[in-house]
């Protein structure tokens, strides 16, 4: 469904933050027969509605919400909703049509895009290959679940894109080309099952992309992804596996047999952002660009690009001690990545947030053979420990939020050891959002300083 296939239909947007926001801005111009934002939330009236979006699109909320909804000819979910929402499945026996933003967006312009989706690693991916085009002539337009909504990118001839599970469920066009970095359990509470999270997830793959690229070093990812072919039948490109075109050797970056330059030109921590780069370069070399003779640029390129906010992100402290906000680890998957990148200095971890039901056997498993001190944050963090806590190598304390956790940390953690913020677990209920919790990180550990 485009954009202008809602003239003169009865369009409702479910969401009224930035997501909606952007949608009543773009389908006003295509004059529905009518437009109403809907906000279902109980706090609904705490949200201001400015008077430019209620000119385009009057907001029905509480006990209008529903009617609205089911009323409409389309209705167009903002990414928040989430897809187990009881009014889904009633709209859709209505025979409502069920779009998002996303999805309007992805059908003008999926001809000119790079999508990148993945339970880790999207971010930073995305960001990376959208540097690298431009430094090698391929200026482009950056958006997508990284903070500008699709419907608010302004005119380009190539879009690079990172894509949540909640954006990707929605599409009926595949980008041209389609990168996916890797695959766990995740946000199960709002897809429904692990399946549904993985049908979701790799919903960017369905409509035929010109090229896929995957991280082959994700088994996971792997088996889901079977079979999953474009529609001339080539099969996915795997990257960063020993195998692979792209890959890491012996501390230098290989296509083919070709080194390209040093690993240590990429300032990220971690194998898995080693992969992160492997899976650009072969995103580059799919689109046609000459890795190999492009390489001191590629190279140069690499040296100038710093990772984001929230990941692995560094904070310097007079007692020697590293303190490290990895707030956006929100799984036990991204963080056993996180302490896999500080495995050669005295480690302490704080994880714990929100619980959301998640299985912690894996972190259990990857944690047998090290040592370390783990400590427990609200509210998950109990029952974190409670999984971990007979392990001969790892010490465990609990901690009654997350400054005491900065405390207790400065007194366990030797100098020239890391302090690692990477909770495996979200803290929305306790903070306003992730930004949040590493303000509150950073502050604690500035207070506690000697």
């Amino acid at each position: 469904m485009r954009l202008a296939d809602l003239r003169g239909r009865s369009v409702a947007v479910w969401g009224t933050g930035r997501e909606g926001r952007a949608a009543v801005t773009a389908i006003a111009k295509h004059e529905p027969s009518r437009l109403i934002a809907v906000d279902d939330s109980a706090n609904y009236l705490s949200t201001p509605w400015e008077d430019e979006f209620a000119a385009l699109a009057p907001l029905a909320g509480g006990e209008h919400a529903q009617a609205a909804l089911y009323t409409a000819d389309v209705v167009v979910r903002s990414p928040g909703v989430p897809l187990t929402h009881p009014y889904l499945t009633e709209l859709r026996a209505r025979g409502v049509t069920v779009t998002g933003g996303s999805a309007l967006w992805m059908a003008e312009n999926a001809a000119k895009t790079v999508g990148v989706t993945g339970s880790k690693g999207k971010s930073t991916t995305s960001s990376l290959i959208s540097h690298l085009l431009a430094a090698v002539g391929k200026p482009n337009a950056y958006g997508g679940n990284i903070g500008i909504p699709l419907l608010d990118l302004p005119e380009s001839d190539l879009y690079v894109l990172e894509l949540s599970s909640y954006q990707c469920a929605d599409l009926t066009d595949s980008p041209r080309v389609a990168v996916v970095t890797s695959l766990f359990p995740e946000h199960l509470d709002s897809h429904g099952s692990e399946q549904a999270y993985y049908r979701d997830k790799l919903n960017l793959l369905r409509y035929g992309p010109e090229l896929i690229v995957v991280n082959a070093e994700d088994s996971r990812l792997r088996d889901e992804i079977r079979g999953l072919t474009d529609s001339s039948g080539f099969p996915p490109v795997p990257a960063a596996a020993e195998d692979s075109r792209f890959r890491v050797e012996d501390g230098v970056v290989f296509c083919s047999d070709e080194p390209l330059f040093a690993r240590s030109a990429l300032e990220l921590k971690g194998r898995h952002n080693e992969r992160n780069l492997c899976v650009a370069l072969a995103v580059l070399d799919g689109m046609g660009v000459d890795v190999v003779g492009l390489r001191d640029d590629l190279e140069a390129a690499v040296r100038s690009f710093r990772g984001l906010p929230h990941r692995l992100a560094e904070i310097e402290d007079p007692s020697g001690v590293t303190f490290v906000d990895d707030t956006l680890s929100t799984s036990p998957y991204s963080a056993m990545h996180a302490i896999e990148a500080y495995a050669d200095r005295p480690l302490t971890v704080l994880v714990g947030g929100t619980d959301r039901g998640l299985d912690y056997t894996p972190l259990r498993s990857f944690l047998e053979s090290r040592t370390l001190t783990v400590i427990g944050l609200p509210d998950s963090g109990p029952r974190i420990i409670s999984e971990i806590s007979d392990l001969p190598g790892v010490r465990t304390l609990v901690a009654e939020d997350l400054v005491d956790a900065v405390r207790l940390a400065r007194e366990v953690t030797p100098a020239g050891g890391v302090v690692l913020l990477s909770p495996a677990a979200p803290s929305y209920g306790r903070f306003r959002n992730f930004e949040h919790r590493s303000e509150v990180f950073t502050q604690a550990v500035h207070d506690t300083a000697k």
